[in-house]
C-alpha cells in the first residue's frame, strides 16, 4: 500500500505540482487570443438556452439546457463549498481573484473541448448521442492513438466514476452529522439507494432529474449567499479591495504572499469549472444541437455558473463571515462555510446548508456515474461489466460515507484526474486546427446573416465524422 501511495503521490506531483496547471493556463490563453477572446464576443448568446426555444421536439432526446444542466450538477459539488474555503484560508482572499482569473482563460478551453465532442460525437442505435475525448481522440487522432484512448478511458472511470463519488458522499455524510447528528451509517444507506435510483436509469433520466435539481439547488445557496451580501453590503468594498490587495501581492494574509494566492486561486479554479480537465465534454455530446459550437458557447455558461456563481458565493460567504481565520491548519472547508453562515444568519442556515449539499452530492453523483459508464463502453460492451460498475458505484457511496476516514482509500483519484487532463490537453493541442475550423464556420454564417447556424459535415469531408450525427440538422430551429 505504501509503494502504491508514494507511486500516485509521484504522479500527483509531476501533473498538479509540475506540468498541468502551466499548460491549462498556456493553452487557455492562446485559445482565448486565437478565437479573438470568444468567451467574451458569445457571452450574451450563452444565456439564450436558458430561456430560448429547445432544439429538439423529441421527448427522447437531451436538449442544450438539460446538457447544461447536467453538467452544471456535476461541477458543482461539495468542492465549491468547502475547497473554496480552504482556499481562501490557505491562499488568502487573493485566491478568489486568480480563480476567476483561471475561470475566464478556463471558459474558451471548455468551448474548444465541448465542440470537438459535438464535431466527433456518435448516434447510438436508440437514437441518442454519445461522445466525449475517448471519441475525439479515436476519431480525430485516428488508429495510432488508441492506446491514448484506453489510458484517458481507465483515468475517467478511476478518478470520476469511482474515486470523486466517494469524496463527494463522504462530505454530505460529515455535514449531516455535524449539523443534524444523523449518524454516517444511515446517510450512506440513503445514499446508497438513491444512487441505486440514478445508476440504473438512462442519461435521459438523469437529465431530467438535473433539470429540476441542479436549479433548486443553485438558487437555494446562492440565495442565502445573496442575503448575507446584502446584510452587510457596507462591507463589501472593503472585501473587494482585499481580494484585489492580495491578489497582486499590495497585502499578505497568509505566508507565501501572492505565490501562495495564485496557486490557491488556480488550483481550486481547475479543480472546480473542470475546464480542460476532459469530464464536461462527455455530456455535452449527449444534446441534440445544430452545430458543434452552438453546445460548445452553451459549456461558456455552466463554467460562469460554476465559478463566477457559486464559488464566488461561498467565498463572500466565508469573508463576510467573521470566523475565517488566514491561514489556519487542519481547516474543515465545510465546517468553516456552514459557521460562517451561521455567524452571519443564525443557527437555521447549517440545515439549509446540508440540504445544498444533498443537492450537490445527487447531481455530482449522477454527473459521475454517467462519465464512468461512457469511459467503460470505450473498453468494453459487455453488459454484465456496465452491471459491475453500476454495483461498484453503489458500494462506494456507501462506503465513502459510512467512514470518516474511508476517503484515504481512494488517494489514486487526483492524481489519476491529473493525468485525465494531460491526455485531453494533448489531444485539444493536436485537434486546435480542427476546432478553429468548425469555430470558423460558425462564424461565417453568423457573419452571412444566418440567425441561427446549421452543420453540414460535408463541409469537413476529410474528417471522421458519424453523418447520421447531422443528418436533420437543419430540420429544426437553433437557439445559440
Amino acid at each position: 500500500m505504501e509503494f502504491l501511495k508514494g507511486l500516485f503521490s509521484t504522479l500527483d506531483t509531476l501533473t498538479w505540482g509540475v506540468s498541468l496547471i502551466p499548460i491549462l493556463v498556456v493553452l487557455g490563453v492562446f485559445i482565448t487570443v486565437s478565437t479573438r477572446f470568444i468567451q467574451i464576443r458569445y457571452f450574451k448568446r450563452m444565456w439564450n438556452v436558458l430561456w430560448g426555444k429547445s432544439e429538439t421536439a423529441d421527448p427522447d432526446q437531451i436538449s442544450a439546457r438539460q446538457a447544461l444542466l447536467v453538467s452544471v450538477g456535476g461541477r458543482v459539488g461539495g468542492g465549491n463549498i468547502a475547497g473554496v474555503a480552504v482556499a481562501i484560508t490557505l491562499g488568502g482572499p487573493g485566491a478568489v481573484f486568480w480563480m476567476w482569473a483561471i475561470a475566464l482563460i478556463g471558459m474558451a478551453t471548455s468551448l474548444v473541448e465541448c465542440t470537438l465532442a459535438q464535431a466527433y460525437k456518435r448516434r447510438l442505435p436508440d437514437g441518442s448521442f454519445r461522445g466525449g475525448p475517448a471519441t475525439y481522440i479515436r476519431h480525430g487522432l485516428g488508429k495510432s492513438y488508441k492506446w491514448l484512448v484506453g489510458v484517458y478511458a481507465v483515468c475517467l472511470i478511476a478518478s470520476f466514476g469511482i474515486g470523486f463519488n466517494a469524496f463527494q458522499a463522504n462530505t454530505i455524510a460529515g455535514a449531516a452529522q455535524d449539523s443534524l447528528s444523523v449518524p454516517r451509517l444511515i446517510s450512506g444507506v440513503f445514499l446508497a439507494i438513491v444512487t441505486g435510483f440514478i445508476v440504473y436509469g438512462s442519461i435521459q433520466r438523469i437529465a431530467k432529474v438535473a433539470d429540476v435539481v441542479v436549479p433548486v439547488m443553485a438558487l437555494v445557496y446562492l440565495a442565502m449567499a445573496a442575503v448575507i451580501i446584502v446584510v452587510n453590503i457596507g462591507q463589501v468594498p472593503q472585501v473587494f479591495g482585499s481580494i484585489f490587495a492580495n491578489a497582486f501581492g499590495f497585502e499578505q494574509a497568509v505566508s507565501g504572499g501572492i505565490g501562495a494566492a495564485i496557486a490557491q486561486g488556480l488550483r481550486r479554479g481547475l479543480f472546480s469549472n473542470e475546464a480542460g480537465l476532459g469530464s464536461a465534454p462527455n455530456v455535452a455530446a449527449t444534446a441534440y444541437v445544430k452545430h458543434p459550437v452552438s453546445q460548445g458557447i452553451t459549456q461558456l455558461l455552466s463554467v460562469f455558473i460554476d465559478t463566477f456563481l457559486v464559488c464566488s458565493a461561498t467565498a463572500f460567504v466565508v469573508l463576510l463571515g467573521g470566523v475565517y481565520q488566514p491561514g489556519a491548519e487542519d481547516i474543515d472547508g465545510v465546517v468553516l462555510t456552514q459557521q460562517s453562515l451561521v455567524s452571519s444568519l443564525g443557527g437555521w442556515t447549517q440545515y439549509v446548508l446540508t440540504f445544498s449539499l444533498l443537492l450537490f452530492a445527487f447531481s455530482s453523483v449522477m454527473y459521475n456515474y454517467y462519465l464512468g459508464e461512457t469511459a467503460l463502453a470505450e473498453l468494453t460492451e459487455s453488459k454484465i461489466a456496465v452491471h459491475v460498475l453500476r454495483i461498484a458505484v453503489i458500494g462506494i457511496v456507501l462506503v465513502g460515507a459510512s467512514a470518516s476516514g474511508a476517503t484515504d482509500v481512494f488517494f489514486f483519484s487526483d492524481p489519476m484526474m491529473g493525468l485525465l487532463a494531460l491526455c485531453n490537453l494533448l489531444t485539444l493541442m493536436m485537434l486546435l486546427p480542427t476546432a478553429m475550423r468548425i469555430i470558423d464556420d460558425y462564424r461565417s454564417q453568423l457573419k452571412a446573416g444566418v440567425a441561427m447556424p446549421v452543420f453540414d459535415p460535408e463541409k469537413f469531408a476529410d474528417l471522421d465524422l458519424d453523418r447520421e450525427a447531422w443528418s436533420d440538422a437543419d430540420a429544426e430551429v437553433s437557439t445559440v
